[in-house]
């Protein structure tokens, strides 16, 4: 595959910065860059973390495009070495056995979980998008058909549909759906159903997303850059929570529908989730703003944040999971746990926001639970 430095797609930049970082190369300049700067062809621009190169060696640009083709013809996720921090990912393993041995889940238990998730979902992914119904109103709209009184026709649709998409995502997952153009637009058209007009198709125009600092792809593009991420998502080898956050961070980058497109990403993520057997995640509106931030961070290569922000969401809901067995797995409230543990609620409440101590934040208040105290005190993590 040729490649010149002046001539590599916007899209490509965050596959090469991840495999060469370690050298001076920031990232190819593109055609647009040149176009805006007056650069002529033979000036063969770079732009390097020191800044921009007019005239860059000979030799360096031959060895960096040799070292650009071999990196654009890779696998999407290039490095082998996992982005998942080794004490999360060892966490997520080890309760992903204790949920397998568990297994199969008595069809009560299920119940209760998809309940509590549907609602849990539907309302922080509205609420990430600004949406304005609280979580107990979520749920009143979803199970008593309530109508909220201030609150606008479509924040009620949005309410209703993604409900609907998310028991469509559950049932593709049940019937082992891969994730393609028509489970695709099939979860648009349901999420964005009364909505929007182009519900369920590929936006035919191109878009600017406010306050982005990336321009999604020409619309022309949309159908080619979904059928590799196909190929690519069906033929990774990495651990699937790795896989998840690399399929929702460039469906998002791609942008393929004019509306609807978080919303979307979130539950297909959701649907390669569970499809590995994994628990449905919940991303919460208490974590927008970081969930937008690491999502930037992605923009220019740094795609570490966003894989283990995704990682955490996978071991909440294996913990969500976990507690309905009860006992010593049962989530309570740090001010309970501290009762019968040598810490202070202030301290755990630290190694919490740590990462240390398994802990869920539900709404203000972090919940953990006797099992998650006992093993950070026997890895002497404490």
């Amino acid at each position: 595959m040729a490649v010149n430095l002046r001539v590599v797609e916007v899209s490509e930049i965050y596959r090469i910065t991840q495999i060469i970082a370690d050298t001076d190369i920031y990232y190819a300049c593109t055609l647009d860059i040149m176009s805006k700067k007056g650069w002529s062809e033979n000036q063969r621009p770079i732009i390097t973390k020191k800044g921009v190169e007019n005239k860059a060696p000979r030799h360096y640009e031959v060895a960096v495009k040799k070292k650009l083709e071999d990196t654009l013809s890779a696998p999407m996720t290039m490095k082998e070495k996992p982005f998942i921090q080794e004490r999360l990912l060892s966490r997520i393993d080890e309760k992903m056995q204790r949920l397998n041995s568990a297994r199969p889940l008595s069809s009560d238990v299920l119940k209760k979980l998809h309940e509590e998730m549907r609602v849990l979902h539907t309302y922080h992914s509205n609420a990430i998008e600004g949406n304005t119904l609280t979580l107990s109103e979520t749920q009143l709209v979803l199970e008593e058909g309530i109508t909220i009184g201030g609150k606008t026709l479509r924040e009620h649709f949005e309410a209703t549909n993604n409900a609907k998409a998310f028991d469509l995502m559950e049932n593709m997952a049940k019937n082992k759906r891969m994730i393609d153009h028509i489970t695709i637009q099939e979860i648009h058209g349901v999420v964005m159903a009364g909505i929007l007009e182009e519900a369920g198709r590929y936006r035919t125009k191109n878009v600017r997303i406010t306050g982005a600092t990336k321009t999604p792809p020409d619309w022309t593009k949309v159908v080619g850059l979904i059928d590799n991420l196909i190929k690519e998502i069906a033929e990774s080898k990495r651990h699937p929570v790795e896989t998840a956050a690399l399929l929702h961070y460039r469906f998002v980058e791609m942008h393929p529908f004019v509306d609807g497109n978080g919303r979307v990403a979130r539950l297909i993520t959701n649907l390669y989730l569970i499809s590995h057997g994994y628990p449905p995640i919940v991303l919460k509106i208490e974590d927008r703003m970081r969930y937008y931030r690491v999502l930037r961070d992605t923009n220019v290569g740094n795609l570490t944040p966003f894989v283990n922000f995704i990682a955490k969401a996978v071991d909440e809901g294996l913990t969500t999971y976990l507690s309905v067995f009860g006992r010593d797995d049962e989530l309570l409230p740090l001010k309970e746990l501290v009762k019968d543990a040598p810490y202070s609620q202030e301290y755990l409440s630290l190694r919490a926001r740590q990462g240390v101590l398994d802990a869920v934040k539900i709404g203000k208040v972090w919940y953990s639970s006797r099992n998650a105290i006992k093993k950070m005190r026997q890895t002497g993590a404490h």
